[in-house]
């Protein structure tokens, strides 16, 4: 039996097939679509690192199957060397990248499931896991179906929203978080357009957003990084709607690189910049920004793409694949609880009963 972990027909980020993961392969978008299988922790972990899989909680979800995939894998084995391979898948997956909160979120999830059933079979222990794997999925998107409900609310009929990198269905198991508020917005009737940042240096903007879009007869623009100002002075744009991968207990927030330069700009024009972030993608152990763990990736992703080469061989290149976003930029976080209007500690405790 197949069983999906998407609610849309047109973007299964991630699907169950035939006793293994299938994950679409975000590097080849828009030119092709196409699956690609994984079958153990290790495998999957290099999807993750490899951005065939990218967007926080899409990197949770398929954490978690990558522990399940592992499960199933030795679950033939002894009870020691069983807990001894999943302790290295465990590993594995948690060195794949940094930044993005829910994998640690999902792997922490997975981790109970296993040490509340260690006296049990490996046999059984796998089965538990792979459960927990397709409600760690199921439950995103309700999630972000929650979410764009809120989030639509905050959008004006005829509203033109700027967002930055991809935030929608590919980034998550289904419905997306910033794209979900759009999604949700249109599916209530309002009349929401797109533009579209294209998000150097892996022009998520250009490659996924724009393609998912079209994909559903969103209207988008697509513009380059350093145009989001000008269309702003102009008046071009009301709202600006992002995700997040990390989000700190004072509310800073940790996006794809460009993000705080969208935020700055916003608040020169008196654009609000909400955040779609679902409670799982906040880190109340860290007080501030300062703290998340900033990923730094190759050059080559900035000198050229694919096999076109645009810069000086031996040019020395920075790549940090996130910025961090003061809370005191942030006009609003759209969670599944609800809006938090200018969020801070205080506010971000109460969403957790604190």
């Amino acid at each position: 039996m197949t069983r999906t972990t998407g609610d849309s027909a047109a973007v299964q980020t991630l699907r169950w097939k035939d006793g293994r993961l299938e994950m679409i392969d975000q590097r080849v978008l828009p030119e092709r679509f196409e699956y690609r299988p994984y079958r153990n922790a290790v495998e999957v972990a290099d999807g993750i690192r490899s951005m065939v899989v990218r967007g926080a909680p899409a990197i949770g979800c398929a954490a978690a199957y990558g522990v399940a995939l592992e499960a199933r894998a030795r679950q033939g084995e002894s009870p020691d060397a069983f807990f001894v391979a999943l302790d290295r898948g465990f590993a594995a997956l948690a060195a794949s990248r940094p930044t993005a909160v829910n994998l640690f979120w999902a792997l922490a999830r997975m981790r109970a499931v296993c040490d509340a059933r260690r006296a049990q079979v490996p046999a059984s222990i796998a089965d538990a896991l792979l459960q927990e794997a397709h409600e760690i999925s199921a439950e995103d998107v309700r999630i972000n179906r929650a979410m764009g409900a809120h989030g639509a609310a905050l959008l004006a009929d005829g509203a033109r929203v700027l967002t930055h990198c991809n935030a929608g269905a590919l980034a998550t198991a289904g419905h997306g978080t910033a794209l979900g508020v759009i999604r949700s917005a249109c599916e209530a009737g309002k009349r929401i357009s797109v533009v579209a940042d294209e998000t150097r240096p892996f022009l998520q903007g250009a490659r996924l957003t724009a393609w998912e879009m079209v994909q559903e007869q969103i209207p988008v623009t697509l513009i380059t990084d350093n145009m989001a100002g000008h269309l702003m002075s102009r008046g071009e744009i009301d709202a600006v709607v992002v995700g997040t991968d990390r989000v700190a207990a004072n509310g800073d927030v940790a996006n794809k690189i460009g993000t705080y330069m969208v935020a700055v700009l916003a608040q020169r024009h008196g654009i609000p910049f909400y955040v779609a972030c679902p409670l799982s993608t906040i880190d109340r152990e860290l007080a501030d920004g300062t703290a998340i763990p900033i990923e730094e990736r190759a050059a080559d992703e900035v000198t050229g793409f694919r096999e076109c080469l645009w810069a000086a061989k031996g040019v020395m290149v920075r790549n940090p694949a996130f910025d961090v976003t003061p809370a005191e930029l942030v006009t609003a976080l759209i969670t599944e609880k609800g809006v938090v209007m200018k969020p801070g500690r205080e506010a971000i405790a109460r969403l957790f009963g604190a």
